[in-house]
């Protein structure tokens, strides 16, 4: 990144050192429910406004966030994604943390937008802040969406929360038991996480396997 668009960047990070409200310790989780079975497409599609990263894309995308609307919108949370990629989390908080700002509670970005957030945490090695934002976005809503179960399962077994883990998973299993009673399933299922974050969740599998928590 050249020392121009560096500058810029930096200066969300002053501008907006405290908007984000991410918890400093494990978030407490409800108890899943039964069954997930809405897709929830929308939420888990990646926040995109331009194709690419480098330098020339970010000037462009900063630029766009000089606007309004969706695409203002849009900008910054490619550009939170690639500060977070880049390995400044600060910035990237910030920039979240605008467009959050800029959202009402019933925008449709909203849930993308956590839900994204949530991923760029967890990648950034803070997984309990990530539960927070994946639970604002899945578990706070009146839907059910299907991404939950795993999602929340390798977040907290990245926390050693292993038992909790366990019972999210479980909901994943009894909504659809062909697909995630084995964990060879996992890499068709999750075709966009990482081997590592696959593996890890077959680790829950493992565990759910060994001792199926009972419903209710």
């Amino acid at each position: 990144m050249n020392m121009s668009i560096a500058r810029r960047f930096g200066a969300f990070a002053l501008l907006f050192p405290l908007l984000l409200p991410i918890a400093l310790h494990a978030q407490s989780l409800p108890k899943p429910k039964e069954f997930y079975f809405d897709g929830d497409g929308s939420t888990t599609a990646p926040l995109v406004l331009l194709e690419g990263s480098d330098a020339a894309t970010q000037e462009r995308l900063l630029k766009a966030m000089k606007g309004h609307g969706r695409n203002a919108d849009l900008a910054a949370a490619q550009l939170a994604h690639i500060a977070y990629a880049s390995g400044r989390p600060e910035t990237g908080s910030a920039l979240y943390a605008r467009v959050l700002a800029d959202l009402g509670n019933n925008s449709r970005m909203r849930q993308p937008l956590l839900w994204n957030h949530g991923w760029d945490l967890y990648r950034s090695g803070d997984a309990a802040a990530a539960l927070l934002r994946w639970k604002e976005a899945g578990v706070d809503t009146y839907n059910n969406p299907s991404w939950v179960p795993p999602t929340l399962a390798l977040g907290l077994w990245a926390l050693d929360r292993r038992e909790e883990a366990v019972e999210w998973y479980a909901a994943a299993v009894r909504t659809e038991p062909t697909r995630w009673r084995d964990p060879a399933n996992l890499p068709a299922l999750l075709p966009d996480w990482s081997k590592d974050d696959v593996a890890k969740l077959a680790e829950v599998a493992a565990a759910w396997a060994e001792a199926p928590p009972s419903w209710p």
